[in-house]
């Protein structure tokens, strides 16, 4: 069974030693740079972002981070949703569907709407990165032509 854990005392190093295939290391930045992220977030936004240790049947596999995006009242465009920035599977884990139990973990735990109501969740992958693209698809994003800091955005309407 996949769950979603805090990240505290008794994981965080846990949660460092996570890393990805080598092959991988250019498509997502290492946990240690997202939990730094994480502090940042957590200090300076209105809302503390969701980072989240993932599980299976008790063993760390992985770790995610995403938060709500309220939208910017300057800009007409801009809707409120919520952003994963980051989302991995350990090495020894892949290939095991636990990219895909977790990140519906995490939807889940989104449509529970933990800091406002959207129906929008964002995510962005490297274009090179085809098994992100194919799962994400699988479960609904949508990619939106946009790119931000050489990654493609993603779009997911609840």
């Amino acid at each position: 069974m996949i769950e979603l854990r805090k990240i505290t005392w008794d994981n965080w190093e846990e949660c460092l030693d996570l890393e990805v295939a080598d092959e991988q290391k250019n498509f997502v930045a290492p946990n240690k740079y997202s939990l730094a992220q994480s502090y940042i977030h957590l200090t300076n936004d209105d809302k503390p972002p969701f980072s989240y240790a993932i599980y299976h049947d008790g063993v760390m596999v992985g770790y995610t981070l995403y938060f709500y995006s309220a939208a910017d009242e300057d800009d007409s465009e801009d809707e409120d949703c919520y952003y994963i920035c980051r989302f991995m599977i350990d090495k020894r884990y892949q290939g095991k569907g636990h990219g895909r139990q977790g990140m519906l973990k995490v939807l889940e735990h989104i449509k529970t709407f933990p800091h406002g109501k959207t129906d929008i969740v964002i995510l962005s992958y490297e274009p090179e990165n085809t098994v992100a693209k194919k799962l994400y698809e699988s479960l609904g994003f949508v990619e939106t032509g946009e790119i931000d800091d050489g990654e493609l955005i993603a779009k997911l309407i609840l």
